[in-house]
């Protein structure tokens, strides 16, 4: 076993959620980044971006091509730890429209051993906006169960009835803090208990400070809040409290 999967395995002995209520419904969020809703056994999970450094790759960008294994390695650690009946990708699962073609044998082989035995759910990306090849899962635009609606990408208009239970990724939260001095930035899930927005998982995946003009599209401004991941647990900040980069 390597030192990732051994570090990765502590998320299997207990796997502790900070809950709270989006539009009603009772969900969890992981300080691996992933949202855990325990009602309907369904992990969701945003931006993977397997096969980035390859992307980069092919335009004469040279990455360690280590970014998929990183990636899928955390995923196991965190599907050991939940079992879930249900796991939904919230777009840009790949980099590009290529990149599960591009998947190498190994890493197809542990990703198919994790959809084994339940419903894996593709929605489509703004990265990735056709169904991976070769690989188990249905693929759907967004996806809607109860009272929450699963999608890539935000309703952009506030107090819409269409944003309502909505949970996201795409924009890859962050957010930054100063305290005692210094100042910290992590990904961050960010929400207003009325939709969510979701960290990026990818191993190698950036942040949009939730300061951005983008976050204000869909939140208002100082009325949302967000759980910054930390090591084996969450930090939650009121949007006053946060800092532009």
């Amino acid at each position: 076993m390597s030192a990732l999967t051994s570090h990765l395995r502590k998320y299997a002995s207990a796997p502790v959620c900070h809950d709270i209520q989006i539009n009603g419904q009772l969900v969890g969020l992981h300080d691996s980044g992933v949202l855990w809703w325990p009602e309907e056994s369904t992990l969701v999970v945003a931006d993977l971006h397997l096969e980035k450094g390859s992307s980069y790759a092919r335009r004469g960008v040279m990455l360690p091509p280590y970014d998929t294994g990183a990636t899928l390695e955390k995923l196991a650690g965190v599907m050991d730890a939940f079992d879930p009946a249900r796991v939904i990708c919230l777009g840009d699962s790949f980099h590009d429209a290529g990149g599960s073609d591009r998947l190498p044998a190994h890493y197809r082989a542990m990703l198919t051993t994790l959809q084994l035995g339940r419903e894996w759910i593709w929605v489509t990306g703004n990265h990735d906006p056709v169904a991976p090849v070769r690989l188990c899962g249905e693929t759907v635009d967004q996806v809607e169960l109860g009272p929450l609606k699963f999608r890539h990408e935000p309703v952009e208009k506030i107090g819409s009835e269409a944003a309502e239970g909505e949970i996201c990724g795409h924009l890859h939260p962050a957010a930054r803090v100063r305290r005692f001095g210094r100042s910290i930035r992590r990904p961050c899930f960010t929400t207003d208990g009325t939709r969510m927005v979701l960290p990026a998982f990818g191993a190698l995946t950036g942040g949009l400070n939730v300061t951005d003009e983008a976050f204000g599209m869909i939140f208002r401004r100082r009325q949302f809040s967000v759980f910054m991941l930390g090591n084996d647990r969450l930090f939650p900040f009121t949007a006053s409290r946060l800092v532009a980069d």
